[in-house]
């Protein structure tokens, strides 16, 4: 109910303030040798009671209220100090990837955010992937054409999320300059059994 939502969003402004938000790391491997290829970030709640929150739970209210935009800089700012640790330490792990939401896309300070996390930490912009999903493009695709180049000016690389969920097509997607196009799962897991799928 209301109650709950209003608890909810107290709660994660505290969150907020308190850097209860912590980062878990997928890795991604290559279907050809199996080699680490990146890792993607993925934001977590700590929650002194409840435990570890899942995203499906939080997300959504984050956009909704607009503390997406501070916390996606923050999720910004300590995957690329986290990538140039692990590449500090000697360990092959080529990139490190950001899911951007829908509310970061329309933030004013997204590019100046994405500059700030890079030179902050010193990473190298190629080793910086961002993830945009599908739908997000559809809602305003000449903007998005406008901003995704501004973002890829920055030296990043740009994926899309979800491929297939929603209406655009192969040759629509060449408008935007992305480096990557993750086929959403629905169409790839009947792959092996089907020869229409494959």
């Amino acid at each position: 109910g209301i109650r709950d939502r209003l608890f909810l969003e107290t709660e994660l402004r505290n969150a907020t303030l308190r850097n209860e938000f912590v980062l878990h790391y997928q890795p991604k491997v290559s279907c050809a040798n199996g080699r680490i290829t990146g890792a993607e970030a993925l934001i977590r709640w700590q929650h002194p009671r409840r435990g570890l929150v899942p995203p499906d739970q939080f997300i959504p209210m984050l956009e909704e209220t607009g503390l997406i935009v501070p916390v996606g800089r923050w999720v910004l700012e300590t995957a690329c100090l986290q990538a140039l640790e692990w590449q500090d330490e000697g360990l092959d792990i080529p990139s490190v990837s950001v899911n951007l939401s829908a509310r970061q896309l329309q933030s004013d300070t997204l590019i100046a955010d994405v500059a700030n996390a890079l030179s902050h930490s010193g990473l190298r912009p190629a080793c910086l992937d961002l993830e945009i999903t599908e739908s997000m493009l559809m809602q305003n695709a000449d903007s998005a054409v406008h901003l995704l180049n501004s973002l890829k000016a920055t030296g990043v690389t740009l994926s899309l999320d979800d491929f297939g969920t929603g209406y655009s097509s192969l040759a629509y997607l060449k408008r935007f300059p992305l480096d990557a196009v993750k086929v959403d799962r629905s169409f790839v897991q009947d792959i092996a059994a089907d020869s229409d799928v494959a």
